[in-house]
């Protein structure tokens, strides 16, 4: 099967020199599809869009990311991602991606939703008309996959808004608002339940971009998170004081080595990471506003 035109043009805009380019460039092109699918089902009636992927194809955040969240904007207890993946897997051939898309079923009582594309990583590089992917190390093995995750039991407080994709047609999706962004970043990197000082660099990444565009943090909805996840009581309530003496905290226990590494392969230039510190972290913590 061919790729549609218009998904094929839309790699120009990448670099695609390296494995990574290529590969990072592919995923991209497949999250953007994904989303058009999830359009086209009206998912976005009832959910919005959040995390880095949100935050790089509709705010310029300089970092590749690697999975597509979801929050509902209010608890359903009975919603079901599948008929959504039928969506998204009908979207992606009709672009001539033959990708698997695949519903993961429950383990246990968990309030996210999951599922999971997967496509060979060479064969669609070549539909899309990369250049020479076997040369620069692309196997004919190798799998490309996207995590999709819905939180059909969100925390309230979180405001909205309607973004537009142009590519691979215009579309609109409906994504989590900059300062309520900016709080589900501050809890992952609070309360990711990860041991010995391992944190994602991608969320330390995300933290500085936030923090030097200068967008306030949604001090509403990170306290409702963080009473969701049982760090705070159902009655407290966090000023700015608090948030910075909770983060400054968290950055003295960090590996940094580790987090560095995470970020790498996301990245351009990797000499931009080299400041990371506990000093730097905490330094930074009293730049934040507060919505």
């Amino acid at each position: 099967m061919v790729v549609h035109s218009a998904a094929g043009s839309m790699l120009s805009k990448y670099p695609h020199k390296t494995k990574e380019d290529q590969t990072n460039a592919l995923k991209e092109i497949i999250q953007q599809v994904a989303l058009l699918g999830l359009f086209r089902a009206g998912f976005f009636d009832k959910a919005a869009f959040y995390g880095g992927t949100a935050l790089r194809l509709f705010h310029g955040l300089p970092r590749f990311s690697e999975d597509l969240d979801f929050s509902l904007m209010k608890k359903e207890t009975n919603f079901s991602l599948e008929p959504y993946c039928e969506a998204v897997q009908t979207e992606l051939l009709a672009y001539g991606f033959e990708t698997e898309v695949t519903h993961k079923k429950k383990s246990s009582d968990t309030a996210i939703e999951s599922a999971f594309i997967k496509a060979g990583t060479l064969t669609h590089l070549l539909k899309i008309g990369a250049t020479h992917p076997a040369a620069i190390g692309v196997h004919s093995g190798e799998l490309l996959k996207i995590k999709l995750e819905v939180d059909t039991d969100p925390p309230s407080s979180a405001t909205y808004e309607v973004k537009y994709l142009l590519e691979p047609i215009p579309f609109s999706v409906r994504v989590f608002s900059l300062p309520s962004l900016f709080a589900g970043k501050v809890h992952a990197l609070l309360c990711r339940n990860w041991k010995g000082g391992r944190v994602k660099g991608r969320d330390l990444y995300d933290f500085v971009w936030y923090v030097s565009k200068n967008i306030p943090l949604d001090a509403a909805h990170l306290t409702k998170r963080i009473q969701q996840t049982g760090q705070i009581g159902p009655k407290e309530s966090l000023n700015r004081t608090d948030i910075q003496q909770m983060l400054i905290k968290k950055f003295k226990d960090i590996d940094y080595k580790q987090a560095r590494h995470d970020i790498v392969p996301f990245i351009k230039n990797p000499d931009e990471v080299n400041i990371w510190s506990a000093e730097f972290f905490s330094s930074i913590a009293n730049n934040i506003l507060i919505k």
